[in-house]
């Protein structure tokens, strides 16, 4: 009896420590010591596959900046073939499950300094507490390290580079990588190429035996037995313990190992709370042959015992003489091998996924289709609000996810606000403006609008894919804000709608008898306060969109991040200023501005259409910024082969003497190295393109477009990479008549709204062509009550 009570309460208790720890997890995921982006958090929430990428590889492996571009490239493998990555590190003291791309930056180009540290389990504790302290430390996370997280935030697959292992005399040193001991009590699963040639890997397989993981190699078309990988070598003369043939019978594997019920079903799962090991080898192409690497691996070790690089120093001495010793070679097969493993591990991840929807079904919620591969898609239900499931477009304070199937050509970047346009009723010839300190008689209209809107809604009209992000406060403007957009047909997916004692943007624009602007006022404080930006750069990510329109309304911080999180996607990048102050908030950021404001052929920014006001102001606060005086700005002007006399008559030529004389086109030539293509919009006399031209573009050899072309590579045997600039004013489309115009609001937002339609059609046309065409659109603005006009929809292009 007491035997039987004995194993009854040893029974529970085990079962209740389960709970208790899934308890801890689910907590933890919300705690401030561990923040999981809203994209990956959405993505487990519907059991779509993640991926989890470790940041010692950026941090402690490669150099910066071959880091920054190995860190976008192994993000951009896991979507490419179907999942959702999740880069994990430690960012100012909190670790991070799913590390958004500006941060990544951050976290890249501290590589090599004193002060970025190397995260295994024993240290997280350490520098997540200083972190809760106040100390913002940032650490790349080793294969332990992000096992932890990653089983934290509810991830079971992570692809990586190597593993660490028992290191040579291991057995009197005590010397054993905590990756080890990691795999035999988290259950994540881990695809790497072996571990390092240089440790003891009989015992390495081992010591794994006796913590009881599972040890399985990939065959890769090879019959029979197969050696488990060294690393930069295919085969290290040790067979693997297990082989599997692909990625599906690891899937398998996985699904009935890991631990998913509490308590454990058997007819589910077997509940195994170790981790797997998959070691994947080493392209044949990139392998070092094993009796070279066995000789170069001996003369580091000599090297690191002789200089004294034991402990945590032995690692980072000896894969350095290597380096030394291979000529580079090594580096050179770790990129590739650690590519391979990525796209194998999502392949891993794409198949489990598909088994536990199979098993489960999918999560309770809206049912919603998500493609997980270009060979497979799979139903699976994602949770939503109720106010979404209902369709009344009332967002919730975050996003909801987004599946791969939402992507869009355009997103736009912006204001959505009420617009009230007041225009003087004015009786007499004398009376055509509105008189100040007094009541005025006028006509009165409240339209949806906003620049980002009114740039969405002209896509929208003319039959584009966009998306449109913007912010709405939970008030009465905010709902009726939504309303109009679903009644137009445009998502709101994009707008998140928040309770920070703001209000939903509004714009009042007090204008004559002929409705041209008087003044205006503008409550546009929401988007300048306390930002949470996570989330949109998630859903740049899935959207992949063409281009990214940001206009001017953000704070400064978040003009700047929107236009890195876009490049980041790989998205091309247009930038509307606004207004006079506004178009300023570009250079404001001193701290952000070298890294967003590249020079040519670097560029971070695609287009920007100010008006001449606002051009003057950027010009002024880049002069203030001092960008004229960077090296990177110089080479490319002096590479245009502009000269002062030459350059002023041939700008008088292709513009006219007015602009001249107001400095108008020198000031955009001086800013065309950070922006390439800048349409400033003249209103009655047209538009005047500036183009900084590559060296292959078509204009330069057409005799069409010579009267237009200004400066020439000054040398060109030289690696010029400026071919000429590109000068053209262009009439305005048409002169409205007064009593024909009825709105100017929303005229330099249709504007731009026509030209990137135009750009991001099947069969695209370059700015030249589309300049008349947008005049036309813009026209029809400018004839309409509303802030854009719904006939845009009937231009031709």
């Amino acid at each position: 009896m007491n035997l039987v009570l004995s194993r009854k309460w040893r029974r529970n208790s085990c079962f209740m420590m389960r709970v208790a720890i899934t308890q801890w997890r689910a907590s933890s995921v919300a705690s401030p010591l561990l923040r999981v982006s809203e994209e990956v958090k959405a993505a487990i929430k519907a059991r779509a596959p993640v991926v989890a990428l470790e940041t010692t590889i950026y941090t402690h492996g490669f150099p910066y900046p071959e880091n920054v571009e190995l860190a976008a490239d192994l993000e951009s493998l896991v979507r490419k073939h179907g999942a959702i990555p999740a880069t994990i590190g430690v960012l100012n003291g909190v670790a991070s499950v799913g590390i958004s791309p500006a941060e990544l930056n951050e976290l890249t180009a501290s590589a090599g300094k004193q002060g970025t540290r190397k995260l295994s389990r024993r240290d997280l504790g350490y520098i997540c507490g200083l972190g809760f302290s106040g100390q913002k430390l940032n650490g790349g996370t080793t294969i332990a390290g992000t096992m932890v997280l990653a089983h934290l935030a509810g991830i079971k697959i992570f692809a990586t580079g190597g593993l660490g292992g028992v290191h040579r005399g291991g057995e009197k040193s005590m010397d054993i990588s905590a990756d080890l001991t990691e795999l035999g009590r988290t259950p994540v699963s881990v695809i790497c190429s072996g571990c390092k040639s240089f440790l003891d890997i009989p015992r390495t397989l081992e010591f794994l035996e006796t913590q009881g993981v599972g040890v399985c190699t990939f065959s890769d078309g090879r019959e029979g037995e197969v050696d488990f990988p060294a690393f930069w070598t295919r085969a290290s003369g040790i067979p693997s313990p297990l082989t599997i043939k692909d990625e599906k019978e690891a899937a398998a594997i996985i699904r009935v190992s890991l631990n998913r019920c509490i308590p454990p079903d058997a007819q589910s799962t077997l509940g195994l709370s170790s981790g797997l090991l998959f070691a994947s080898p080493i392209p044949a192409k990139y392998s070092i042959p094993k009796d070279k690497m066995d000789v170069i691996i001996a003369q580091a070790l000599r090297d690191a015992e002789k200089l004294g690089a034991t402990g945590k120093d032995n690692t980072p001495f000896v894969l350095s003489r290597i380096r030394e010793l291979t000529r580079g070679k090594t580096v050179t097969a770790n990129r590739f091998l650690i590519e391979k493993n990525v796209i194998r591990g999502t392949n891993i991840a794409v198949q489990l996924a598909a088994l536990e929807i199979e098993s489960h079904g999918p999560p309770d919620g809206d049912v919603r289709t998500v493609s997980t591969s270009a060979a497979s898609s799979q139903l699976v239900k994602l949770s939503c609000s109720p106010a979404l499931a209902s369709n009344q477009n009332v967002p919730p304070s975050k996003l909801d996810y987004l599946s791969h199937s939402d992507s869009a050509d355009v997103v736009v970047a912006g204001a959505l606000a009420l617009d009230l346009s007041c225009d003087f009723d004015g009786n007499s010839e004398s009376s055509k403006s509105p008189h100040l300190q007094t009541s005025n008689p006028a006509t009165i209209t409240q339209t949806l609008g906003g620049v980002g809107q009114n740039i969405a809604t002209t896509l929208h009209y003319l039959g584009t894919s966009v998306h449109l992000c913007s912010i709405v406060a939970d008030d009465v403007a905010g709902s009726y804000a939504l309303a109009m957009l679903s009644e137009r047909g445009l998502s709101s997916r994009g707008v998140k709608r928040i309770k920070n004692g703001l209000r939903t943007a509004q714009y009042v624009a007090i204008n004559n008898a002929q409705r041209e602007l008087v003044l205006a006022m503008a409550d546009m404080k929401i988007f300048e306060k306390n930002i949470d930006f996570d989330v949109w750069e998630s859903y740049l990510n899935i959207c992949k969109p063409k281009w990214l329109v940001v206009d001017a309304n953000w704070d400064e911080s978040t003009i700047h991040r929107w236009i890195a999180a876009g490049r980041a996607s790989g998205a091309m990048v247009a930038y509307e200023p606004v207004s006079i102050a506004k178009s300023k908030r570009l250079f404001a950021q001193e701290r952000e501005i070298k890294r967003t404001l590249a020079a040519f052929p670097h560029h971070n920014i695609n287009l920007a259409t100010p008006n001449s006001l606002e051009l003057a102001s950027m010009y002024t606060a880049a002069k203030a910024a001092k960008l004229f005086e960077q090296d990177d700005w110089w080479q490319i002007v002096d590479a245009m082969g502009l000269s002062s006399a030459e350059s002023h008559d041939k700008l008088v030529a292709t513009t006219n003497a007015r602009l001249v004389d107001e400095g108008l086109p020198q000031q955009i030539i001086q800013l065309l190295p950070f922006i390439p293509s800048i349409a400033t919009k003249l209103g009655r006399n047209g538009v005047l393109l500036t183009q900084l031209l590559s060296l292959d573009d078509g204009r330069l050899t057409s005799p069409a477009f010579a009267p237009y072309i200004l400066g020439r590579p000054n040398d060109p045997d030289q690696k010029a990479v400026v071919g000429g600039v590109y000068v053209r004013l262009f009439g305005a489309a048409e002169q409205v008549p007064e009593d024909e115009i009825r709105s100017v609001n929303g005229v330099g937002d249709t504007f731009l709204g026509v030209l990137i339609a135009g750009l991001v059609r099947k069969n695209p046309k370059g700015l030249v062509d589309l300049i008349d065409i947008a005049q036309r659109g813009s026209v029809m603005t400018l004839k309409c009550n509303e802030a854009v006009s719904p006939k845009i929809s009937t231009l031709h292009f």
